[in-house]
């Protein structure tokens, strides 16, 4: 175990030299989330009824955090792809380290970088008039909820990244999971919307998840959705985790 965690290090440490070599790759993640959140915020902003008179950047925040990560774990599947068709993962068996090591080396450098993106988001959304009574303990359960999923959508991007068979495919996986907050309650009250699509927008996974942020910054209580949240998360984790690893040995024989 002692040797699998010193190898893990290392390894992150490489792939987040990467990163510190080309900042881009973190700029760009934060780019399009604060793009969408100054175009909902400032030009369809005032024509949403979200039902309560707190300024629409606090409404709609919860949901552009999520893009944030869906955006970034892109990324993750698009260098593990390249590690993957350059033959370092060869490389790396032949050497006495743990195989483990390198899938969890790309995984924490996504958490690294996607978090780092989160604060860039949150730091802009802030500017643009965001505020939030919530405690540390608050804040805590948000950065908890936050890395949880990070972690649970980057097992599914090892999933593609392992799987693809070109550059675009490794990536193409991540535009679904970006869309997939327009249709929940992150930009309008689900509500609003037509019966089916509404149907579909309340038993989806990231408006629960939204809900609860959203109840944890509003300093409100959080009800039963944290716990259909963290099972929506939870469920999603562990399936990619066990998808990632079998498809893991397989390439690995």
């Amino acid at each position: 175990m002692s040797n699998a965690l010193a190898d893990t290090t290392v390894l992150t440490g490489r792939s987040l030299r990467h990163i510190l070599r080309s900042p881009d790759t973190i700029i760009t993640t934060a780019v399009t989330p604060i793009a969408i959140m100054l175009l909902f915020t400032w030009v369809f902003g005032g024509a949403v009824d979200t039902g309560t008179d707190a300024p629409y950047i606090e409404f709609m925040l919860p949901g552009i955090l999520l893009i944030t990560v869906a955006s970034g774990i892109a990324y993750t599947a698009y260098r593990l792809f390249l590690d993957m068709q350059g033959g370092l993962f060869e490389r790396f068996q032949s050497m006495p380290i743990a195989r483990s090591s390198v899938l969890w080396a790309h995984v924490l450098t996504s958490l690294v970088s996607n978090l780092i993106s989160v604060a860039l988001v949150i730091g802009v959304g802030l500017l643009m008039g965001f505020r939030t009574g919530a405690g540390i303990l608050a804040w805590a359960a948000v950065a908890g909820i936050i890395v949880l999923f990070t972690l649970a959508l980057t097992w599914v991007a090892v999933i593609a990244g392992l799987s693809a068979k070109t550059v675009d495919g490794a990536s193409a996986f991540s535009y679904p999971l970006i869309f997939l907050p327009f249709i929940s309650s992150a930009f309008a009250p689900t509500d609003s919307m037509p019966g089916p699509v509404a149907w579909f927008a309340q038993h989806q996974p990231v408006t629960s998840i939204v809900d609860t942020v959203r109840a944890l910054f509003a300093q409100q209580a959080v009800g039963s959705e944290i716990w259909i949240a963290l099972a929506w998360i939870g469920g999603i984790l562990i399936v990619a985790y066990a998808a990632a690893i079998a498809i893991y040995k397989t390439k690995i024989r």
